[in-house]
């Protein structure tokens, strides 16, 4: 299998050799050196190459004032190679003209993308091509429009019809057909324009043959024997007429050109191969970009999806997670809250306030009343993101939260955090990111991109973006056990600190 093709019938069939090679190789490997929480899938159904990338634009989706395309893996004979360089002739084989990917937004198809060109932006390679919207699905027949298909017998149908064949010496169906004699076949129709064949009439048969009325018909051709003779006389006769006119163009034997002895040489000049490339002055015009690069850098408000590349169609996959009780999910939410309030140094309101120095004031009559101080609000928090997915069938929920500060005294932090809810209701913390504008070179800020089935399993995977100050690299973690492990990170950033767990 190849990755997907804007034909449908899949990308890069050229790589199926290559792809078979590094399928014999990996199918060698011992079952110890594959990850643990890997399912077990057949070979059969095993992609071969498999492009995960994630889609970047400006302004409204489906219709962007500017966007592009950033490949992050590609899956080759179950191995997640890095999609930025994997088989670069020059663009990686992500990035090759004429890839469409769908676009997916938490595990469901929202459009297409073709792959038109792509180039190098800030020492990547990026795609740049145009957002199609999702081809329309057909419409299920009703149950009533199927009956009415399955009905061979309505007359106003223009379903074709199969027949029996029928045999020599059956009956017709109807059984208002007639034989002819013993043979069994039906007597022909008396159709005068019907083609008769007739016995040959032979020399000897004279007056027989008459008798007989082949011959009666006046407007019956007949065959008769070729004369020499009389041919010969009108082949000469029209030679003679041929001959005779003096505008007739003749054909006439060559004379044969004796091979020279001297080599011949063609000029440059007076070449005559028109797919002869020539060096010209000026700008050339022979390579131009379909679509020109119009998204560069991180501007504010850029929005980001994932698209996957695949030579087979996969049915849609939500990754929501539904709640039994609806009232957990706020619980875990503001469980979580606390825990990023914490992370940033900011501190949590406390759930019951402490005594305070009561509050005393005189009401009309002159009496004193003393009321308890108010609970300090909490630390605010900007642009949380909170998300909950069910990674595969029947394994909970997994919590994604980040928020990070205003800024308004010291440098911005932000925090990341990946949770489950474990038994008794708390929040189990499996992985968490805490960082600030002055080490975003060191310590990446941790943004999620969506959830993907990068392996074609049917799980799906966590993928992130580590955003440096001037470089960013993209990882996916899989959720398993009670664990979050990192399953693949690209190249295009090596930071010296590991994410803070």
């Amino acid at each position: 299998m190849v990755l997907r093709k804007i034909d449908r019938s899949g990308l890069g069939r050229r790589l199926a050799g290559a792809a078979g090679v590094a399928v014999g190789l990996l199918a060698a490997l011992p079952v110890a050196a594959q990850y643990p929480g890997q399912v077990a899938k057949s070979t059969k159904d095993a992609p071969v190459l498999r492009a995960i990338s994630v889609l970047e634009w400006t302004g409204e989706a489906g219709k962007p004032k500017a966007c592009r395309i950033v490949p992050v893996a590609v899956l080759d004979g179950g191995k997640l190679q890095d999609g930025g360089v994997y088989l670069s002739r020059p663009e990686p084989i992500a990035l090759a003209g004429e890839v469409e990917y769908e676009l997916q937004q938490n595990g469901q198809a929202i459009g297409l993308f073709d792959i038109e060109n792509s180039g190098h932006e800030q020492g990547s390679w990026v795609g740049y091509g145009k957002w199609k919207p999702k081809p329309a699905e057909k419409p299920q027949p009703t149950a009533a429009e199927l009956a009415k298909s399955m009905n061979d017998d309505e007359p106003d149908s223009d379903k074709p019809v199969l027949h029996r064949k029928k045999h020599p010496g059956e009956a017709p169906a109807d059984g208002k057909g007639k034989d002819d004699g013993d043979s069994g076949k039906p007597a022909a129709a008396d159709d005068p324009d019907r083609p008769k064949l007739h016995k040959k009439e032979s020399a000897d048969a004279g007056s027989a043959g008459t008798a007989s009325g082949s011959s009666s018909d006046p407007d019956q051709p007949v065959l008769h024997k070729k004369d020499s003779a009389t041919e010969d006389k009108a082949s000469a006769e029209s030679s003679s007429a041929v001959s005779s006119d003096p505008d007739r163009p003749l054909l006439k034997k060559g004379k044969k050109k004796e091979a020279e002895d001297i080599a011949h040489v063609d000029s440059v000049v007076g070449a005559t191969d028109p797919d002869r490339p020539t060096l010209k002055r000026g700008q050339s015009t022979g390579y131009k970009l379909n679509v020109i690069p119009s998204l560069m850098g991180l501007p504010e408000g850029m929005q980001q999806t994932i698209a996957v590349s695949d030579a087979k169609p996969h049915p849609d996959h939500p990754w929501s997670f539904t709640w039994a009780n609806p009232e957990d999910e706020g619980k875990m939410k503001s469980a979580l809250e606390d825990l990023a309030r914490t992370a940033l140094g900011l501190g949590t309101a406390p759930a019951i306030p402490p005594a305070a120095a009561p509050v005393v004031r005189r009401t009309p009559t002159h009496k004193s009343v003393k009321t308890a101080a108010p609970a300090p609000a909490p630390a605010p928090l900007v642009d949380e993101q909170f998300r909950v997915f069910e990674l595969s069938f029947n394994s909970g929920a997994t919590l994604v939260f980040s928020a990070q500060t205003d800024g308004a005294t010291g440098p911005r932090k932000f925090v990341t955090i990946v949770a489950q809810p474990d038994l008794y209701g708390q929040v189990r913390v499996l992985l968490k990111s805490v960082t600030d504008t002055g080490q975003l070179d060191e310590n990446p800020r941790m943004r999620l991109i969506d959830a993907v089935d990068a392996l074609a399993d049917n799980r799906g995977e966590l993928l992130f973006e580590l955003r440096g100050a001037s470089q960013r690299q993209f990882v996916l973690y899989r959720v398993w056990r009670g664990q979050a492990e990192k399953l693949f990170a690209t190249a295009g950033g090596e930071y010296g600190t590991e994410i803070v767990q």
